[in-house]
């Protein structure tokens, strides 16, 4: 499983060169502290959503662990991929139109992943019903996850504008 998720998520990735985002002219500095804040948000809300997956898979739905394997195979495909709209600006995610290739490097490669999980090529097949509980499931989180990002943009954007960005002290205290 870990092997499709690879492969697959190599297709959509490659595509990413080609996108439609806004770039300046002249490179630019990074602020370390906003990538590293707003990516350890991100990566927690992930986790988060895996483990209530798994919780509901096995506590609620009462699926066996082979099921459960294949449910999260799926997740952490789809939202993977989800992931690549939310990350490619700071803005809503319907802010930039994403370039024709990367919508169909992505949903092609979603395509097959949940032929993949429905059918159960090298896995428990997981069925149509089940599949499509996993899409929207990812798509409530894809959502969720687009609205704390800019919340998590603005927090560490707030922070870069109470320091001064030459001498790192609070603005207030420069004389």
């Amino acid at each position: 499983m870990i092997v499709m998720l690879a492969l697959l998520n190599d297709g959509a990735i490659l595509s990413i060169a080609f996108d439609n985002v806004h770039y300046k002219d002249r490179p630019e500095a990074w602020n370390m502290r906003m990538v590293l804040g707003v990516s350890t948000v991100l990566g927690v809300i992930g986790v988060v959503s895996a483990f209530a997956l798994f919780y509901l898979g096995e506590r609620v739905f009462h699926l066996d662990r082979a099921h459960i394997q294949t449910l999260m195979y799926l997740k952490l495909s789809v939202a993977g991929h989800l992931t690549i709209f939310l990350t490619r600006t700071r803005r809503p995610f319907w802010s930039i139109r994403p370039a024709r290739i990367l919508w169909l490097a992505v949903l092609g490669t979603q395509i097959i992943a949940t032929l993949i999980a429905v059918y159960g090529l090298f896995m428990t097949p997981l069925g149509w019903g089940w599949a499509l509980f996993v899409w929207g499931y990812a798509a409530v989180w894809f959502l969720l996850n687009d609205r704390v990002k800019l919340l998590a943009y603005r927090l560490f954007d707030a922070i870069k504008a109470k320091t001064s960005p030459d001498e790192g002290l609070p603005v207030a205290s420069r004389v």
